[in-house]
């Protein structure tokens, strides 16, 4: 009998799982940040696969991989390098060891890693540890496959059929190593192949093989560990991605607000997953529309947001380059509509499975005509639920189309989410027209605050046209008046300026940073990551992070001109910082631009602020 090991318990740990496409790693990644999250740990993920439908098998470019930062505390970021890294492959070990910590844990399966295998991963000889320069001792070498066939023999699964379970062996093997529930394991895989109770059963006993494996063999070498939940605060919490946490967002926003739900989208990574996590909601009252293309999918929110729904249209950079003209129409009829925009690497076609910060001036400015438009950015995957809510609480209030930005690092990572209370959520109170207005009102008619009153087809008294050309402040009807288009101009811009944002906030050494580190969106993690680890170095430094861009929070100018040293961090050339500069005289901050498709190091933003801060 196997004797026993002490478990130690570890602050936070880093696992990344790697193998071909079709190796099922990003299920797998999936299953273990659900249970961490599941029994309370803090999560941060980061799915990291090839835009190839299907590359050749055990090829160099077919590679997927799936990061997961563990926390007993809060996490940040996924982590720049793993703590223990599953390599399905002789090519997964090639491409993704540069993402192991030096003594990190190296588990593989010796299966694939036959002559055949080493050729396509392009290694020089049979010793491909050493040709890597990895320490054996840190390798858990497993013949995964043959013990999946092993533990499969009497399923009646053919061949195939099993290979497929072998990333659960690995996954098993990893659950021991972290002294994981497999209950919890189980129980997902219970409800994810419900309709196929022999899949299930058969991933169920793979798993259980490869956490015997680690059991009986002592496969950590020396130690299991464990990493105990430090929740602060209690609650029911489940692992959700931020195009989950976006579609929440917004069934939760028309439930507030009373209204039917409508997303009129066409498919493009990586935004598809809102559309395709709004269309199992039809019960709660959300249509979804896959229409033929990008402006009729915005169009037809466009329609639906006249009749009266809380309207949305859903795509990356591609997409808004082609709804532009649509939202531009939402703009000058003044109808709320929420654009959610998941941006990839750029141009063109780019890098469809790639992260970028590259749509934010397009967002901005890229429309015909003097087009404002409020923009918001998403800072997390489980921030993606608020701003989906607030960027529809604007739109629903402010009878304006507003932009959501998120991104595909943010989009398809995932966090630990504590399921909101919808009571608690803030309120949404659409402008609808007066009844004591009727006989009296005119389509442009507006509230207080320039807010237009929004009247529903269907009201008597209350019939109206809304169209694209200029219309008359006072009648509604058509106008080419010269100083009528500049009062509508005016009041269009004065509408969106007024909108009350939070203001902006400052974090770490609000009172005396040297140097003050300012983002927006989906690198909060990292920059904040950054920040602390400078702070424990025992220098000054402060974080800003944009969520609200247009309008921006009345405090901004007071906090960029506070600190002796600015620097504005983003994955673009200098979009934010360019924005910025335009709207607050003589502001001139440093810059730290990567265009990479890859999230910010951690290591390399300490070091490039570091310098920064000593010039």
């Amino acid at each position: 009998m196997a004797e026993e090991l002490d478990i130690k318990e570890l602050e936070q740990v880093v696992v990344r799982f790697s193998g071909d496409s079709g190796d099922g790693m990003q299920l797998a990644g999936n299953i273990f940040s659900t249970v961490s999250a599941t029994v309370g740990n803090s999560i941060s993920t980061f799915p990291d696969y090839p835009a190839d439908i299907r590359a050749p098998q055990g090829s160099l470019t077919g590679v997927s991989g799936f990061q997961v930062h563990i926390g007993a505390g809060q996490v940040f970021t996924p982590g720049d390098q793993c703590d223990v890294l599953v390599a399905m492959n002789a090519a997964a070990l090639k491409t993704q060891y540069k993402y192991a910590k030096p003594q990190a844990t190296i588990i593989i399966d010796t299966d694939s890693f036959q002559q055949s295998d080493l050729d396509k991963a392009q290694f020089q000889t049979t010793d491909y540890l050493g040709e890597m320069g990895i320490d054996p001792d840190r390798v858990i070498q497993c013949p995964i496959t043959q013990m999946v066939k092993d533990a499969l023999a009497d399923s009646g699964m053919d061949n195939k059929a099993m290979l497929k379970c072998r990333n659960m062996f690995a996954l098993g093997l990893v659950c021991w190593l972290f002294s994981r529930d497999l209950n919890l394991v189980f129980n997902f895989l219970k409800e994810k192949f419900a309709k196929k109770p022999g899949v299930a059963e058969a991933n169920i006993k793979v798993i259980q093989a490869g956490y015997d494996y680690g059991h009986n063999t002592h496969s950590s070498a020396t130690n299991v560990y464990r990493i105990e939940s430090k929740v602060k605060t209690p609650g029911r919490y489940m692992d959700i991605t931020g195009n989950k946490a976006t579609a929440y967002g917004f069934i939760a926003a028309a439930e507030k607000a009373g209204l039917k739900l409508y997303l009129g989208s066409y498919p493009i990574t990586p935004a598809t997953d809102v559309l395709h996590e709004l269309s199992k909601h039809k019960s709660l009252g959300v249509t979804t529309v896959q229409c033929e293309d990008e402006i009729a999918g915005c169009a037809s929110s466009v329609g639906a947001s006249f009749a009266g729904a809380l309207a949305v249209t859903s795509t990356s950079g591609p997409g808004i380059c082609l709804k532009s003209e649509a939202m531009n129409l939402a703009v000058i009829m003044e109808l709320p509509l929420v654009v959610l925009d998941v941006q990839r690497g750029g141009p063109a076609t780019g890098l469809p499975t790639k992260s970028e910060q590259t749509d934010l001036l397009q967002v901005l400015f890229g429309r015909n005509g003097e087009s404002p438009m409020p923009v918001l950015a998403a800072t997390s995957p489980t921030d993606c639920f608020d701003a989906a809510y607030q960027a529809s609480k604007i739109a629903l209030e402010h009878m304006t189309p507003v932009v959501l930005l998120t991104d595909a690092y943010v989009a398809n990572g995932s966090g630990a989410f504590r399921l909101p209370d919808i009571n608690k959520l803030d309120t949404i109170t659409p402008p609808y027209v007066p009844e004591e207005l009727k006989g009296t009102w005119t389509p442009y008619m507006r509230k207080k605050d320039g807010t237009r009153y929004w009247a529903i087809p269907g009201r008597e008294g209350f019939e109206h046209i809304l169209g694209g050309l200029e219309k008359d402040d006072k009648t509604g009807a058509i106008s080419t008046a010269p100083d009528n288009h500049d009062l509508m101009t005016r009041k269009r811009q004065a509408k969106i300026d007024n909108i009350a944002v939070p203001d902006l906030e400052v974090i770490g050494d609000v009172d005396d940073a040297e140097l003050l580190i300012v983002g927006f969106g989906g690198t909060y993690g990292h920059l904040r990551a950054a920040m602390e680890e400078m702070r424990a170095q025992g220098k000054k430094v402060a974080q800003a992070h944009f969520k609200y861009i247009n309008p921006l929070p009345k405090n901004t100018a007071e906090v960029l001109k506070k600190y002796p040293k600015v620097v504005v961090a983003e994955q673009n050339m200098g979009q934010l910082a360019a924005f910025l500069r335009m709207k607050v005289d003589g502001f001139v901050p440093a810059q730290f631009n990567q265009v990479k498709g890859q999230p910010f190091v951690v290591n390399e933003l300490v070091a490039s602020f570091t310098s920064i801060l000593n010039k």
